[in-house]
């Protein structure tokens, strides 16, 4: 198996050295602008909170050309990236990859980014880094599959860190190989019930894949990295099974960058078709009706089972709560980041809601996996039933996908300020024609 995930390392390794932006397809890169657009004014609102502002105040800053997204201040590319990953995945509003099972990009995009700031390097560059970043990440997450009971975050997603700052470096393909292959030896064995729990050191994993990618790269440059096909060891193994064939199965042909989903609730992903079906029948029995409600059953499959907690007491906690999010989608016709700030976080009407949903696994949803993450929604209300299905979440790239007018819509939303907002939209289109981008990833500081 080693043999066998070191050979298909190289050869990513050599597709990441051969990957250049004017060769990438128009569809594929228009993609990759929308998921940065996404990204970066995820990364904002994330900034803007309190928690993120407290982290940034505690953290010392010191100078440097990276920019620390909405925190008016650039850094050193080491707590750019920190910092930017925890601002990005703190709502739960970061872009992700069913097939993979996770965030692809979240997982390398801070560190690219800090870096090419750092370097002033030019935008073709960058968004070649970025887009290696996704697909190698991807891949590692289709390869991986986790022990039950692990998150994703900051595991199989350190090889596409490592990818991308590689690129950025300009290494020859063993050298990326071998920063690869380092980054897939060095993932965090995060439990998913920290996530449940509402202990933020579930953002605190990304983070560190951001630095694990780096620091991987830079190990590679000094020409101290190898390439053992240690992921079969780390991600198959000790924390999961690896299947290096996925590595390089339809490599150049298929782009996993244009299969990822969209959020637009702040919730885990798993959350989201309950929230989607719950917001359909929120407009079917009228808000008036919202108070009567008798029950709630929510089916879904395996891999949302487990988001069944009634209580919470912090607000990730409840952002990995299918009953906190049914609840808050029926009471407040919404699941934003508002709706999980302290002062609605215990809204007793909510609360009370909640302990009226369960939630079941149901056999014929888990069959659907992984190409659907279909979810059943049944409420009864004044002694009269009704149910709505849906096999995906809205953002989904294969249901109701968003585009360029529906994300900057989100992000007006979520941001409301529509300067800030013209401003992310300019970066990210801006991006690939910069001669040097660190002035307009500044302008985001």
């Amino acid at each position: 198996m080693k043999a066998e995930a070191a050979a298909a390392t190289r050869e990513l390794g050599a597709w990441v050295t051969d990957l250049h932006w004017d060769k990438v397809p128009d569809r594929v890169q228009r993609r990759l602008g929308l998921v940065l657009l996404d990204s970066l004014g995820v990364t904002i609102v994330g900034a803007r909170q309190a928690e993120q502002r407290a982290l940034m105040a505690a953290w010392p800053v010191s100078p440097g050309r990276s920019p620390v997204l909405g925190g008016g201040s650039s850094t050193s590319v080491e707590t750019a990236a920190w910092l930017n990953a925890m601002a990005l995945v703190r709502l739960e509003l970061d872009e992700g990859h069913k097939f993979a099972a996770g965030h692809p990009l979240a997982h390398g995009l801070p560190a690219v980014l800090a870096l090419a700031a750092e370097l002033g390097s030019a935008g073709v560059d960058t968004a070649a880094a970025l887009l290696a970043t996704y697909e190698v990440g991807a891949r590692f997450g289709r390869a991986t599959r986790l022990n039950p009971g692990s998150h994703p975050h900051g595991s199989w997603g350190v090889a596409g860190a490592a990818a991308g700052c590689a690129r950025l470096l300009g290494l020859d393909a063993e050298a990326v190989a071998a920063a690869i292959d380092t980054g897939a030896g060095l993932p965090v064995a995060g439990h998913f019930d920290s996530a449940l729990d509402g202990n933020p050191v579930r953002d605190a994993w990304m983070a560190a894949s951001n630095l694990s990618g780096l620091a991987a790269a830079r190990m590679a440059a000094a020409g101290v990295a190898r390439c053992t096909g240690t992921a079969a060891l780390s991600l198959g193994g000790l924390l999961g099974t690896f299947d290096p064939s996925a590595l390089t199965d339809e490599l150049g042909d298929r782009w996993d960058v244009e299969l990822g989903y969209f959020k637009r609730h702040a919730s885990c992903s798993f959350t989201h078709p309950a929230a989607d079906a719950a917001l359909r029948l929120r407009e079917e029995i009228g808000l008036d009706a919202v108070g009567r409600i008798d029950s709630v059953v929510v089916e879904t499959h395996r891999l949302a089972a487990g988001l069944d907690r009634t209580r919470w007491d912090e607000r990730l906690a409840a952002l990995f709560s299918i009953p906190f999010v049914v609840a808050s989608a029926l009471i407040h016709g919404q699941v934003g980041p508002s709706v999980s700030e302290p002062e609605f976080l215990f809204h007793p009407e909510v609360a009370g809601l909640a302990a009226k949903v369960s939630v079941q696994r149901a056999d014929d949803l888990d069959a659907r996996l992984p190409s659907e993450r279909a979810t059943r929604v049944r409420l009864t209300v004044d002694g009269m039933s009704r149910q709505v299905e849906v096999p995906n979440p809205i953002g989904d790239a294969a249901y109701h996908p968003l585009d360029e007018e529906q994300v900057l819509r989100l992000l007006t939303d979520l941001l409301d300020d529509p300067a800030t907002v013209r401003a992310v939209h300019e970066v990210a289109t801006g991006l690939p024609g910069c001669a040097d981008v660190a002035p307009l990833l500044q302008r985001l500081a």
